[in-house]
């Protein structure tokens, strides 16, 4: 039942592929630990090999996830946090609702209005997000120019309050704890292009956890499992519908 050219000239069980690309996007773990775990278990794989699973299938779970997501309320929280690309920080803008569920992400090689002004676009976009009420930043000042700029694009209303607030973006602040304890053992990253993809692995799986696909409860580890596979293994919508009508 599963997708035969998503697996098409690779070496391991597609089961196996998968375990790898979960482990390393849901936990703190380097590739060199994965080698090691799989070691353990009697499946020798080099940790480069895991690495190219993980930059080939982990943007394929976010795009997949996106369908399957639960709408989130109308009061934002953004903000923007650091990430190490070959020896530079880059930015990772991010987004919660006032619940702490995840909004949306985009990674950005600067930290302007233009880039905060895009970010504000894919979120607007997303089909679980509602038009905002109130956004709360920091005290950047690329927010409100940003905020003005899509008010006069007509992107959002007129009568959405921008509000710059520290202490009222902590929901936000202490959500990038997780991004960032994932990352941690990584030691940054070679690529821009390989930081986007493994984050937006890590990005799905963080939503996972929290609760946030349908049919999956928050600290269900093994329905995420489950459904991460589920995903993966379902060769067209037809099959998806069929099959999660059969659990009902």
């Amino acid at each position: 039942m599963f997708t035969a050219s998503l697996f098409k000239w690779r070496h391991f069980l597609p089961e196996i592929i998968l375990l790898n690309v979960r482990w390393y996007c849901r936990y703190s773990l380097s590739y060199r630990d994965l080698e090691e775990m799989m070691q353990e278990r009697g499946v020798e794989v080099d940790h480069s090999t895991i690495n190219r699973w993980v930059l080939r299938y982990a943007p394929e779970l976010d795009k997949r996830i996106r369908r399957h997501l639960k709408p989130t309320n109308d009061s934002w929280r953004v903000d923007e946090t650091y990430i190490k690309v070959k020896g530079v920080w880059k930015y990772l803008y991010r987004a919660v609702d006032s619940e702490g569920n995840t909004l949306d992400f985009l990674l950005s090689a600067k930290r302007d209005s233009r880039a905060a002004a895009r970010f504000f676009r894919k979120v607007l976009k997303g089909q679980h997000t509602h038009a905002p009420r109130v956004i709360t930043v920091d005290k950047n000042a690329a927010y409100p120019v940003a905020i003005e700029t899509l008010k006069g694009d007509e992107m959002i209303d007129q009568e959405t309050e921008l509000r710059q607030s520290k202490y009222l973006n902590n929901v936000i602040e202490q959500d990038h704890r997780h991004i960032k304890r994932i990352v941690k053992p990584m030691m940054g990253f070679k690529s821009f292009n390989s930081a986007r993809r493994t984050l937006s692995g890590i990005e799905a799986m963080n939503m996972m956890r929290k609760g946030q696909v349908k049919e999956v409860e928050r600290g269900d580890v093994s329905a995420q499992a489950q459904q991460f596979s589920f995903w993966y293994f379902c060769t067209n919508l037809c099959v998806l519908k069929r099959l999660t009508r059969t659990r009902e």
